[in-house]
């Protein structure tokens, strides 16, 4: 190809990305910066077809990319595919996007230059890693702004977090170590309520769950979660495993609660491992799971977020504090 097929003559463009062949000549930044996609990933430019590039490019792509809303047009909606056509990608070779939106605050975009750009890490220094990616995946919906407010964060973190989870947790072990020496029974009741608990419940929870985190809509998913840990808090007022700690006559019920707040909460940590690790990790250290594994990803499967995962008998460690709640200046 001719030398102007390639780039711009400098004499008229005196900006742009110098080719590496021809020094007098530039070519558009965003025709630079968009080609790394592929050639990132292993693409073969002597190869004219899709198929015949090699298998190490054609397991990567099509691609997921994550972009911002204000680069969409035109620079990946538009120049970007018509870049891809033109060196032999068919319709199906075309990646996809996946379009967020903008952290405002005070409804103002953030930016340098007016000076109003949150620190994630100082945020994550000051209330920890898991908060801060909560907070960040579970108060904004995909492909639309949200405003950022440190109040909220601390909201959600005491809400969600400490009060739901953290307490569910606390109490769970707590219940377990005084009325079964810390191992629980995989016992099976016939009461309608546990088989909701159990056999309704958490096939929906995994199958709305997984639908959520599939159409990349993790703040839905987090949503299934606490919707079902709210379910579990319910069922220990419900339930009052203190009174039947009391009656002999209730045994079968107090070890059936106390294995399917555990078995809950064994579920719970695998959904959440993907959006707060070490909170999830605490979670499985407490119920003394898979230690072996302790600290590695393969811990968490959701294939493994099945119902009687726990062994009858299985003893759990003791309640550590996870969320200890973060108590909010007044005025």
């Amino acid at each position: 190809a001719g030398r102007g097929a390639d780039g711009v003559d400098r004499m008229r463009l005196d900006w742009g990305i110098e080719l590496p062949f021809d020094k007098d000549f530039v070519t558009y930044v965003w025709f630079d910066a968009l080609t790394n996609y592929i050639s990132f990933a292993g693409y073969d430019a002597s190869e004219a077809t899709f198929n015949k590039q090699p298998s190490t490019f054609r397991d990567r792509w099509p691609a997921l990319h994550v972009i911002g809303k204000d680069i969409m047009i035109p620079a990946h909606g538009i120049y970007w595919p018509i870049m891809l056509h033109a060196v032999g990608f068919g319709k199906a070779e075309m990646p996809q996007l996946l379009v967020h939106g903008w952290w405002n605050i005070s409804g103002a975009k953030m930016s340098k230059s007016e000076g109003n750009v949150i620190d994630p890490n100082l945020l994550a220094d000051k209330y920890g890693t898991d908060a801060v990616r909560y907070y960040l995946m579970s108060d904004i919906a995909t492909g639309r702004d949200s405003d950022f407010s440190e109040e909220r964060l601390l909201g959600r973190y005491n809400s969600d977090l400490a009060n739901s989870l953290g307490n569910l947790l606390n109490r769970a072990l707590n219940m377990t170590q005084r009325y079964r020496d810390g191992a629980v029974e995989k016992a099976r009741s016939e009461r309608p309520e546990f088989r909701a608990w159990s056999e309704q419940q958490v096939p929906l929870l995994c199958q709305e769950y997984e639908a959520a985190m599939q159409a990349r809509n993790p703040e839905a998913a987090l949503k299934k979660i606490f919707s079902y840990a709210g379910l579990c808090n319910t069922n220990v007022e419900t339930f009052a495993p203190w009174k039947l700690a009391k009656d002999p006559a209730e045994r079968e019920t107090l070890s059936a609660v106390l294995y399917h707040l555990a078995e809950s909460l064994r579920i719970i940590a695998i959904l959440m491992s993907p959006v707060t690790p070490r909170a999830a990790h605490g979670i499985f250290d407490q119920l003394n799971w898979k230690m072996d594994s302790s600290g590695k990803q393969e811990r968490f499967r959701l294939s493994e977020a099945a119902w009687g995962g726990l062994p009858d008998g299985h003893t759990m460690g003791k309640p550590v504090q996870l969320f200890p709640r973060i108590e909010i200046p007044s005025g």
